[in-house]
């Protein structure tokens, strides 16, 4: 119950500070980070910062678990990279 209640009190706290920073640094750092695809150009401020909310909260209450998540995630996009070069090796037109 202690965990869930840090977690929901870290939750309220990042997205009360994402949701009134938005205009002054949230949206301009997201536009600097994110491909052009995803900038936010100052819309969806709920979005983001719900999405934020939730990772930031969940980081700080479950640190091994987000970074082995992380890790994961990253080894995966690596052999799918590595598997999409040997097939257009493969295919050569």
């Amino acid at each position: 119950m202690t965990i869930a209640m840090i977690w929901l009190i870290a939750f309220a706290a990042i997205l009360f500070l994402c949701f009134s920073r938005w205009e002054s640094s949230v949206s301009p750092g997201l536009d600097r980070l994110l491909p052009a695809v995803m900038k936010t150009h100052g819309d969806n401020r709920l979005v983001w910062s719900l999405a934020l909310a939730v990772l930031g909260a969940t980081t700080l209450v479950r640190p091994v678990d987000m970074l082995l998540t992380a890790i994961v995630i990253a080894l995966l996009v690596l052999v799918g990279r590595k598997l999409a070069g040997w097939a257009m090796n493969k295919v050569d037109m």
